[in-house]
């Protein structure tokens, strides 16, 4: 057995790209329109191959925004600097919902408000400002 990927949906496709790729660094592998189901999905990975992958779902004609509740969970992704990856998304102009104030764990919720981890790859980074005095803003 091999994981695949996680699916989620999402109402506004290009702003979920940019959240993905730009923010967090992924890219699309392949992508598949479907015109009969009026529906689009993007696969999204690190690398081709056995690489984890998000697929991204867009229903063409969905309107509303998506209630997917706190049951989906989160999606986790391992960074070689918690502070850089933070400061990208900050860059991009989305909160840090729970900052790294530990130097090992934030949280941030792409457009779709579905909650992705940032986990320090190896030990924790000592805390630093600005990131040490943050309090959490949101859900995460």
């Amino acid at each position: 057995m091999r994981y695949l990927h996680t699916m989620i949906r999402v109402r506004d496709l290009p702003a979920a790209l940019r959240f993905f790729c730009e923010g967090l660094g992924l890219r699309e592998i392949r992508r598949r329109d479907h015109e009969q189901g009026r529906f689009t999905l993007v696969f999204l990975g690190e690398r081709d191959g056995d690489s984890p992958q998000v697929e991204l779902t867009h229903n063409w004609d969905h309107k509303d925004a998506y209630t997917g509740g706190r049951n989906f969970g989160h999606l986790a992704y391992e960074v070689d600097d918690i502070y850089a990856a933070c400061q990208r998304f900050v860059d991009l102009g989305y909160v840090i919902s729970r900052p790294p104030r530990d130097g090992h764990m934030a949280f941030v919720r792409s457009p779709d408000l579905i909650s992705v981890e940032l986990l320090q790859r190896g030990a924790a980074k000592p805390p630093a400002e600005p990131w040490a005095s943050m309090p959490n803003i949101g859900e995460w």
